[in-house]
C-alpha cells in the first residue's frame, strides 16, 4: 500500500497510552481501581496493531506501556507464595499513575473551557444549529480512539477472504479528500458508517479513514456523537470549500 505508507499521522498529546488505557476502561465499564489486566492488555495491543497498520505515528511510550501491561498481567497470573500472601497488587502503580493522568487532564479541558468562555464573552451568542441535537456530543469530547472503535466496525465487514487482483488500487489519501469534499459538500451531515459504504477491501476502507483523519484536522468537519453508544455523525464546518491543493 504505497499510499498508506507515504502518508503518516501523529497522535496528539492526549492520545497517548494512559489515555488509550483510559479509553478501553471507559469502553468496557469498568472499575478503575479492579482493572481486568488481562483483557485491557488484549484490546491495547489490538488497538496498538491497528494503529501500526494504519501508519500512525507510535512513540516508543506505547510500546513500554504494552512491555509493563504484559509484565502486570504475568505476575497476576502467577499463585503467590505464602511469605508473599501480602504483597501489594501488581496494578497499585498504574492505577495511580492514571488517576494522577485523569487529574491533570481534567484540569487542562477546565483550563481550556475558561478560555474559551473569555474569547466569546464580548461576542454575540451564536443561534444553536438546527442541524445539531442538544444531546449531541462535540468532537472534543471524542478523541482518536473513538474513530478507530468506529473503524473496527467497518473493518469487520470487510469479507476475510483472499481474492484475485487483476488490476492495481492507486487510490490515494489525497483521492479520498477530494472525495469526501465533494460528497460532504452536497449534504449537511452523514453517518460514519456510510462514508465506506460500498467499499469492499481494507485498502480503500484504510486510505478512506486516513483521509478523513486529514479533513478533521483541517477543520472541514466535526464528528459528533449522541450518545457513548451512539453512531458517530460528520458535519461539514463553514472551512469545508475550494480543492485539495
Amino acid at each position: 500500500m504505497e499510499s498508506e505508507a507515504a502518508y503518516e499521522v501523529k497522535v496528539g498529546t492526549f492520545e497517548g497510552p494512559l489515555e488509550l488505557l483510559l479509553h478501553l476502561i471507559k469502553k468496557n465499564e469498568i472499575n478503575i481501581y479492579d482493572i481486568p489486566i488481562a483483557l485491557i492488555t488484549q484490546q491495547y495491543i489490538e488497538t496498538l496493531d491497528l494503529m501500526k497498520s494504519l501508519n500512525l505515528s507510535i512513540a516508543g511510550e506505547f510500546l513500554v506501556m504494552a512491555a509493563t501491561l504484559i509484565h502486570i498481567k504475568s505476575k497476576t497470573l502467577l499463585p503467590p507464595a505464602e511469605e508473599e500472601a501480602d504483597e501489594e497488587d501488581p496494578r497499585r502503580e498504574l492505577v495511580a499513575r492514571l488517576l494522577e493522568y485523569q487529574k491533570f487532564k481534567d484540569a487542562a479541558e477546565q483550563l481550556e473551557e475558561r478560555e474559551s468562555l473569555w474569547r466569546e464573552i464580548f461576542r454575540k451568542e451564536p443561534s444553536p444549529s438546527p442541524e445539531l441535537l442538544p444531546e449531541e456530543v462535540p468532537l472534543v469530547d471524542l478523541d482518536l480512539y473513538d474513530l478507530l472503535d468506529a473503524l473496527k466496525n467497518v473493518l469487520a465487514k470487510i469479507p476475510d477472504k483472499k481474492v484475485l487482483q487483476v488490476t492495481i488500487d492507486e487510490l490515494s489519501v489525497k483521492d479520498r479528500m477530494q472525495f469526501l469534499m465533494e460528497r460532504m459538500g452536497t449534504i449537511e451531515s452523514i453517518l460514519f458508517d456510510d462514508l465506506f459504504e460500498g467499499i469492499r477491501t481494507r485498502h480503500s476502507v484504510v486510505v478512506t479513514f486516513l483521509a478523513l483523519l486529514e479533513i478533521i484536522r483541517l477543520g472541514l468537519v466535526r464528528v459528533v456523537q449522541g450518545d457513548d453508544c451512539g453512531p458517530l455523525r460528520l458535519f461539514k464546518t463553514k472551512n469545508l470549500s475550494g480543492e485539495v491543493e
